[in-house]
């Protein structure tokens, strides 16, 4: 049996409260491009009864965020075990320069932005989308040693934690903030 060879992410999907609003909040705050959509009364790979209208969005790159809304489904939740900064979806940009613009649009449009925040070999904003998923835009200001030296030392990390559930201390230099961060 031979392990499958992935292209890139075909589409990575959420559930949204209102697609058309959803639509639209991408479209203004980030820039993606509607694509297309999907509507069904019955679910394709079940066929259960279950209406939805799913959408797609251009994010660049190749990259697709699709929503399913689902207005016959109890209304959207969150894991209530799990911290509200775990689970975000990240979407890079080019520059600290960019990153800052980003963040001044965002405010300029009433959302609220937390950041930027350093973290070692990138920075990054936090906000939330009108469905409340946390959103993150981040910029890669790291070496190329750095990122080498990261890598060789995931397996280790790894390991440990494994093992003990502590953090490793293999890139403690990664959180070590230079003077202008701090």
């Amino acid at each position: 049996m031979t392990t499958p060879t992935l292209k890139r992410i075909h589409h990575v999907a959420y559930r949204c409260r209102d697609a058309a609003e959803t639509v639209a909040w991408y479209e203004k705050a980030l820039g993606m491009t509607y694509t297309n959509a999907f509507a069904e009364d019955h679910v394709p790979s079940t066929g259960a009864y279950d209406p939805y209208m799913h959408v797609f969005l251009d994010c660049g790159g190749g990259n697709v965020l699709a929503f399913f809304e689902l207005p016959n489904q109890p209304a959207m939740g969150k894991d209530p075990n799990t911290p509200a900064w775990v689970q975000h979806l990240a979407f890079e940009v080019e520059s600290e320069a960019e990153l800052v613009a980003a963040k001044a649009h965002l405010e300029a449009l009433g959302i609220d932005v937390l950041g930027p925040t350093w973290h070692g070999i990138f920075k990054s904003i936090y906000f939330f989308d009108p469905n409340g998923h946390r959103l993150e835009l981040a910029c890669n200001i790291g070496t190329a040693e750095q990122y080498a030296e990261l890598k060789s030392v995931a397996p280790l990390m790894l390991a440990e934690w494994s093992q003990t559930k502590q953090a490793p201390q293999h890139a403690a230099w990664l959180h070590q903030p230079p003077a202008e961060d701090r």
